[in-house]
């Protein structure tokens, strides 16, 4: 997920493809020979969650990777079968490139949209997809209904078309690099008194509802805290959440803050070293633990109630994990491209902190939250003894596969966890670019794969792989409900797509087909879905309800 400035980028949008129909979904045989190292796997009736933050406005949705602990994993039902969906015949609600998530309010009957325009809020009771006010913000570019039309209806036939498409209209005439040049609303957050903060440059901005019985009446900004003051001029902000005694805490690329909602007090801060760089989010556990990943170092920062603090005494830790190189498109850096993700939860016998590694064939790895048993000993190839485990990745690909590396956080349901692998071996330069070439006129990105943590063993095991499935860059997601992971990719029979696996086979339980319209690209954005079944499609243009018939 990610980035954006003044010249901001804007890419993907409009809508298409075939009929709206519905059809048993058929495993083929290709599909059988590519789903391998399936296992079966112990399933408790119940699941343990994470504990639910009060201060956010809603269980599920209210914050980016959809709760405190990052998991990306959603309690609703969702159908199976194959959808061709035409989205110029769905709701939507135009936004900038990149429409990361969409927010839960505090009422059920609303969310609030977030792009590089300015929020937002839309009205989705009864099935309704409808924007009852916005706030588009001076200082940011506003990319309209047409020009993604103009953009996105492009039969793109080479990275040179995409380029032209997008100069000047999502992106600068002189960037070279748009997803970097742009981190407004990336990580963002609703809390319980439907406050939405989010990032916009280096500004945390805090928007309400001017009257809260009649959101007909428009959007305010109440509040700005603006970060330099506390992080230098150089700065990035990279994630944003909240404790669970109400603070907010303020992610940026080499240092963390918390303060108050209020922007009153003054700020709690670390600054972490020099040769570090943070370019994804944080997970908290309900005791105020903050689990940071640089790319350099997995860290536990503690929030006492009064201070950030890196003490031992206080239950923090730092250790090193697997680095490798820059990858040559989607993912940032040679750490990391995941947001930390918490696995474990009430009477779990393990507590976990779950990420990919930065290697270039990358490693799913389990760091204890807390303390770390006293008869465990540190395993061969890892770093230090802070790593309960790590197994490395092959989401099905051969064993010559230069890179298998992610860009999206590791999908959590109980010790169950889904990977994909983002990474080609040549693409743009422009990020922006590339996640559009990706598909359209240079093969895509595949394989994922579905792990499983054994607290007896203290060990990793594959449960499946498909390397004939494609993720771009689209976060996935999973139903708890339905058992159902989805990724978003592209093949070149069908054009965009939704895919759903099961989560215990691998085999594909659900297509939504967008077909060949650039709107079906979610680029960098969180699949969701409503509480009904509906799709809530994060388009590069702007998010939509796809109302399955």
């Amino acid at each position: 997920m990610r980035k954006k400035q003044k010249a901001f980028l804007f890419i993907l949008g409009a809508l298409f493809l075939v009929s709206c129909g519905k059809t048993e979904q058929k495993e083929t045989a290709a599909e059988k020979t590519e789903v391998t190292q399936e296992v079966k796997t112990e399933q408790t009736a119940e699941i343990s969650k994470p504990a639910e933050n009060p201060y956010l406005a809603a269980p599920t949705y209210a914050i980016t990777h959809f709760d405190s602990s990052q998991s990306d994993a959603f309690p609703y039902a969702v159908k199976t079968g194959d959808f061709h969906i035409d989205l110029k015949q769905e709701k939507e609600v135009t936004g900038n490139p990149i429409n990361i998530m969409t927010l839960a309010s505090t009422s059920p009957d609303y969310m609030w949209g977030v792009s590089g325009r300015g929020p937002s809020y839309i009205n989705v009771a009864n099935k309704e997809f409808k924007e009852v006010a916005r706030i588009d913000l001076p200082y940011e570019k506003i990319i309209t209904k047409e020009i993604h039309e103009e953009v996105l209806r492009n039969d793109f036939k080479s990275v040179e078309d995409i380029e032209k498409a997008a100069k000047g209209k999502y992106i600068s005439l002189e960037s070279t690099d748009a997803v970097a040049l742009a981190p407004s609303a990336t990580y963002s957050l609703v809390d319980s008194d439907n406050t939405l903060y989010t990032n916009y440059g280096t500004f945390i901005q805090a928007f309400a509802l001017i009257d809260k019985n009649d959101p007909t009446k428009g959007i305010q900004e109440i509040r700005k805290f603006d970060t330099k003051k506390i992080f230098g001029e150089k700065s990035i902000l990279t994630g944003l959440s909240l404790t669970y005694d109400g603070n907010l805490i303020i992610l940026a690329n080499n240092a963390i803050a918390v303060v108050d909602r209020e922007f009153k007090n003054t700020p709690s801060i670390i600054k972490f070293g020099t040769d570090e760089s943070i370019s994804n989010s944080i997970a908290v556990d309900e005791k105020s633990g903050i689990y940071v990943a640089s790319n350099k170092f997995m860290r536990k920062v503690v929030w006492t109630g009064e201070k950030l603090s890196e003490d031992e005494k206080d239950g923090a830790w730092k250790t090193e994990y697997d680095t490798g190189q820059q990858p040559p498109s989607v993912k940032f850096g040679t750490g990391t491209g995941s947001t930390p993700t918490l696995m474990g939860f009430g009477n779990d016998e393990d507590k976990l902190v779950v990420i990919t590694d930065g290697a270039d064939r990358m490693n799913i790895v389990a760091f204890w939250r807390d303390e770390i048993p006293a008869d465990f000993k540190q395993q061969e190839g890892t770093k230090s003894n802070r790593i309960a485990g790590q197994m490395p990745i092959t989401a099905g690909l051969p064993a010559d596969t230069k890179w298998i590396q992610s860009e999206q956080s590791v999908v959590v349901n109980g010790y169950g966890a889904f990977v994909v692998n983002n990474i080609v071996n040549e693409a743009p330069k422009d990020r922006m670019v590339g996640v559009i070439a990706l598909g359209p006129v240079i093969k895509p990105p595949t394989g994922v794969e579905r792990v499983e943590w054994d607290p007896k063993a203290n060990a990793w095991k594959s449960v499946w792989t498909r390397a004939d499935v494609s993720s771009i860059s689209m976060v996935p997601s999973m139903s708890r409900v339905s058992n159902i992971v989805f990724v978003n990719g592209y093949t070149d029979k069908d054009g965009w797509e939704i895919t759903g696996m099961d989560w215990n086979t691998g085999k594909t339980v659900h297509r939504t087909i967008f077909g060949k319209d650039n709107f079906g690209n979610g680029a960098y954005a969180t699949i969701e879905f409503f509480p009904d079944g509906d799709l809530l499609f994060n388009s590069i243009a702007g998010p939509f309800r796809v109302v399955y018939k």
